[in-house]
């Protein structure tokens, strides 16, 4: 995980650097603990990478108990509330990564998170994880973009 982190650090600082973009850190919504060593999001130009998302309540660092649907829930509401505290919706989003400690709770997760995309579906990768933050079953990073 820590490896990502930093690829996509090294991403965002070549894209910065490479096109003059501003990068501006974004920490507003209160869907994270202020606590936590990280942005919620980070805007270079027009696209906003947003931090992993769990299924806990907006500051606290304890996702909801029930297993993968209601953690999969609040963890699209989260990343909705994200979205909303920087003037974007789910329909800004282009690229989501899902990681689930169990693959086969694919399907499960795939009914909630049509109830917050619809056509047409950013794009996406899914893939199981050991050891998420929290315990969680799911944790989802998103990619937006502000339109003209």
């Amino acid at each position: 995980m820590r490896q990502l982190f930093f690829v996509t650090l090294l991403a965002l600082t070549a894209v910065s650097a490479a096109r003059g973009a501003e990068v501006s850190f974004l920490n507003s919504s209160g869907s994270l603990s202020a606590d936590l060593p990280f942005s919620e999001a980070v805007r270079v130009g027009d696209t906003v990478y947003l931090a992993g998302q769990l299924g806990a309540l907006p500051g606290e660092l304890t996702v909801v108990p029930g297993g993968i649907v209601p953690e999969s829930r609040q963890t699209l509401e989260n990343i909705r509330n994200t979205l909303k505290a920087h003037d974007l919706d789910m329909s800004d989003v282009v690229k989501c990564t899902v990681m689930l400690a169990d693959i086969s709770e694919w399907g499960a997760f795939n009914e909630v998170y049509a109830e917050f995309f619809s056509k047409p579906f950013p794009a996406r990768s899914a893939f199981a994880s050991n050891g998420l933050a929290l315990n969680a079953s799911v944790e989802v990073e998103c990619i937006a973009a502000y339109s003209d």
